[in-house]
């Protein structure tokens, strides 16, 4: 593994490997195991867009295994103001032993990836959240026990998180419903790639318009913001459309008794999602959260460290 830019582009086992590594870094540091893997090496953060989770996560995760990382706003760096990505690409990777980036267009980080030397990780784009659906993979696991033969129901915008989660999902054998209003389903050529991973690992992917369908004894429930970075001006159309999309307490009780509820966070309680659900019982939006430290100082060994 070169890049970590799309789970479709991992194997199997690539995934597998990436949440057992996460598993046993985590499990060794809550019992003051440290860490020193990538002592002398150092990240560059790129952000265009910005966050809370990512930027903490992974500069900690740097941290913990002995690295540093450096926050690169665009603000703060040329190619803000004009300087090409190629450029930029191989600048860095005269500097840098890996790049990670958070920004809007799915093709700069293709770029940095194809004109520099180093590692480059995708934090997020557009098209697709890599990172936060390992780290909903392990999540999982670590309260179902297992990945291959569950069933994920997706509500809302078939946005970045809806098109890696076709892909986590199918990579790793797990069913999954993505239920979308019409006009905003997920990408298509995403969609034809996770068709292709469900094929090989005996998974089923189905797209509809009805959430009810899509919950349906499911044992993970997922959503996310209505209104992502940089969608402002469409806010009171999009809460319209996606209105019959919320998961409240209703929903969740049509999906499995033990159904897990997720969400990537931000979130807006009384739109996306009720307070009842992602404050109550079935919700596990913390630890998928903290999960985002651990799966990606398991993407950092993996790239850095050769694990």
């Amino acid at each position: 593994m070169k890049h970590f830019i799309s789970l479709f582009d991992c194997t199997r086992d690539e995934v597998l490997d990436l949440l057992s590594l996460a598993d046993r870094l985590k499990r060794e540091r809550r019992a003051g195991v440290v860490h020193p893997l990538l002592a002398g090496k150092s990240l560059g953060m790129i952000f265009t867009k910005s966050s809370t989770r990512t930027r903490v996560s992974f500069e900690t995760g740097m941290y913990q295994l002995g690295g540093h990382a450096l926050f690169l706003s665009s603000a703060d760096i040329q190619l803000g103001r004009g300087e090409t990505v190629a450029d930029t690409a191989r600048t860095l990777s005269r500097y840098l032993d890996a790049i990670m980036i958070r920004t809007y267009r799915h093709e700069d980080v293709l770029d940095l990836a194809r004109y520099g030397s180093i590692p480059v990780i995708n934090g997020l784009t557009d098209l697709q959240h890599p990172c936060q659906v390992l780290a909903d993979l392990q999540t999982v696991a670590e309260r179902k026990g297992r990945l291959e033969g569950l069933r994920l129901a997706y509500l809302g915008d078939g946005n970045n998180m809806a098109n890696s989660l076709l892909h986590g999902c199918a990579k790793v054998g797990m069913d999954i419903a993505v239920a979308t209003p019409a006009g905003y389903a997920c990408d298509p050529g995403c969609v034809e790639e996770a068709r292709s991973d469900a094929a090989k690992h005996g998974s089923r992917v189905v797209l509809t318009d009805d959430p009810d369908e899509a919950v349906a004894g499911a044992d993970v429930v997922y959503t996310d913001t209505w209104v992502s970075m940089g969608q402002e001006q469409e806010k009171a159309e999009r809460l319209a459309v996606f209105e019959p999309y919320r998961v409240d307490v209703r929903r969740m009780a049509m999906a499995a008794p033990d159904a897990l509820f997720l969400h990537c966070l931000p979130a807006y309680r009384g739109y996306e999602v009720d307070a009842d659900v992602i404050d109550g019982p079935q919700s596990v939006v913390f630890d998928e959260a903290e999960n985002r430290l651990h799966a990606q100082k398991a993407v950092l060994v993996a790239l850095l460290a050769g694990a």
